[in-house]
């Protein structure tokens, strides 16, 4: 531990810290516009500067290591007007249009310039070219706003080791953007929204689909049904001013019903049908290589992710096979609604409207792919984010904290707590864990209160181990065998298991990946600002909404049951294999 002074307050941090993080520890907020948490500080937009006694010139605290006995004076004249300065020239070039931009009353550069009392800017001169980018179907580009802060270089290199976007040219010049300042199509994009995430202004934003919901809603003859994926209740209360972790299902499902969605469903369905479909392909993989001795693919991944799905047909072709072929639950969803579903209604497949509510950018892409149309029409339509949800709800006037909490429609509204931690890292692959070891052992998965607590939480990479005994009789060849299983979130993280996995050294028989820090619960559609503090505020009350429900095991669900009775027939049945699964394909950049 180290010991030195803020404003003249003693404070004792770790050695190592920086002076933002004693800053912090001791109380006073210090403004930022270059910094993420938890990757490398670069000290790129001085906004963050301190007075330090002895030193020169005035310091960047996020990137400068606190020492002992340093004094720091965050809030003397010098600093304030150098910070005023730095934000004064950010704004003489930024070409934005604040009354209409997508940011307004959510910028940062905005809100700083208000803290510090900015009223007129004094520096006049060329703005920053503006150029739009909307060549994919998740995000939009516009340079003109750019700071270039390089907060989306940051997460997009060292979080998710894409490298989709890097800062180009010099001086006032400097683009960030794809190489060669391309487009993002013509790049290894895979539109997880990271960058759309930290962006502190509107640089890059998802695409707003909002006026095509309000299409479809308008257009008569039309049935416009809304699913909303688990990661949802536990963030969308944010928009409206509710602490991050605060559950707002009930509100959630009112609200969706006051903006004239003709039926409200739960992703939640779809997702212990997907337990159901991806639970019994790995036990069938398993058997080929245990029982029948022949190869599988094997270690299985899931394949709920598709900012995942997409980094594996860019980067590691070779692991295209062992992606399990489900659909997302999304993707299921849309799929089930428009044949099963639709025949209930007596209508015809193109006129159910599907709508998606996703804390996820990728998902937009995802339901564009052309394998997502077996039953004959687009299986989603369109996809929102928790953000444009928000939006969409206070456009119409609707005060979200005055709602009634509502029930979801049946028969694709009700699920389990299983599907609810989907919204979390670690999620899946435990919901698949309650229902294979109960098919296997008919006993429930044994651990405090149905979690497998060594992959929870947000580490990075995690593992666990679970072994297979008295298991029943059509299970023999399973008896005694210990079953390895890997979670990574985030897609640097996911490399790096990729990497364990290819030497050889771990021999895991399923791993789960989410794109996105946290799983979805961290996705590039959630409410700004997103960081570990805000990720478990979410995660938790995602296990909360599990363990108040009735029915915590995807196999349990009678509505899914049903489903199977009535149209399916069974998991890797023949019109389940042909509406419910997929096939992936190698991309070049």
């Amino acid at each position: 531990m180290i010991r030195l002074t803020i404003n003249d307050v003693p404070v004792e941090v770790p050695q190592g810290s920086t002076i933002l993080c004693a800053v912090k520890k001791a109380g006073i907020h210090i403004p930022t516009l270059c910094y993420v948490e938890g990757l490398q500080a670069i000290g790129a937009c001085r906004v963050c500067v301190v007075e330090v006694e002895g030193a020169r010139n005035l310091v960047a605290s996020c990137s400068t290591p606190a020492s002992d006995g340093m004094k720091v004076q965050t809030n003397t004249r010098r600093v304030r007007e150098a910070r005023r300065t730095v934000v004064e020239l950010l704004l003489s070039e930024h070409n934005g249009d604040c009354q209409t931009c997508d940011r307004n009353e959510d910028c940062e550069l905005q809100k700083l310039a208000a803290e510090l009392g900015i009223r007129q800017i004094r520096y006049s001169g060329e703005k920053t070219r503006k150029r739009i980018d909307e060549s994919t179907p998740a995000l939009l580009r516009d340079n003109g706003k750019c700071i270039k802060c390089r907060r989306c270089v940051s997460v997009c290199m060292e979080m998710q080791n894409v490298g989709a976007l890097f800062p180009q040219y010099r001086g006032f010049e400097t683009v960030i953007g794809p190489a060669f300042n391309r487009t993002l199509n013509t790049v290894a994009c895979v539109q997880c929204g990271q960058c759309a995430a930290v962006c502190p202004v509107g640089a890059i934003i998802e695409k707003d689909q909002i006026d095509k919901v309000w299409e479809a809603l308008d257009t008569p003859g039309r049935h416009v049904v809304v699913q909303t994926a688990p990661a949802i209740r536990a963030a969308l209360g944010e928009c409206f001013g509710y602490p991050p972790g605060t559950l707002v299902t009930g509100k959630m499902t009112a609200a969706l019903r006051r903006l004239g969605f003709h039926a409200v469903f739960d992703t939640n369905f779809a997702a212990d049908l997907t337990i159901l479909e991806e639970g019994t392909e790995l036990l069938k993989r398993l058997k080929t290589a245990l029982l029948d001795k022949k190869t599988a693919a094997l270690p299985m991944f899931t394949s709920c992710s598709p900012g995942w799905i997409s980094f594996m047909e860019y980067y590691h072709h070779d692991l295209l096979p062992n992606l399990s072929t489900c659909k997302s639950p999304q993707q299921m969803f849309g799929a089930v609604a428009k044949t099963y579903y639709a025949e209930k209604l007596g209508k015809k497949p193109e006129d159910i409207f599907v709508v998606s509510v996703m804390p996820c950018t990728a998902k937009k892409f995802e339901c564009q792919r052309p394998e997502m149309d077996i039953s004959g029409v687009r299986d989603v339509d369109v996809v929102l984010t928790t953000r444009e949800l928000g939006r969409m709800i206070r456009a119409a006037g609707i005060e979200f904290g005055r709602l009634p909490d509502e029930e979801m429609d049946a028969p694709l509204g009700l699920s389990s707590g299983a599907a609810d931690i989907f919204a979390n890292t670690g999620g899946v692959m435990e919901a698949a864990l309650r229902t294979v070891h109960e098919i296997v052992t008919g006993r429930e998965l044994p651990g405090d209160n149905l979690h497998v607590a060594p992959i929870a939480g947000l580490q990075g990479v995690k593992e666990a181990s679970l072994k297979l005994e008295k298991v029943r009789p059509d299970w023999k060849f399973l008896e005694g065998v210990t079953l390895n299983v890997a979670v990574a979130n985030g897609l640097g993280n996911a490399r790096r298991l990729i990497g364990v996995i290819q030497s050889g050294k771990k021999p895991y028989h399923f791993v789960e990946i989410m794109a996105c820090p946290g799983g979805c619960i961290g996705g590039g559609g959630q409410p700004r600002f997103t960081n570990n503090r805000v990720r478990q505020a979410r995660l938790e009350a995602v296990y909360r909404e599990d363990e108040g429900k009735k029915l915590r095991k995807s196999h349990e669900n009678p509505a899914v049951a049903q489903l199977y009775q009535e149209f399916l027939g069974k998991p890797l049945g023949e019109k389940s294999h042909h509406l419910l699964h997929t096939q992936y394909t190698p991309r070049d950049a």
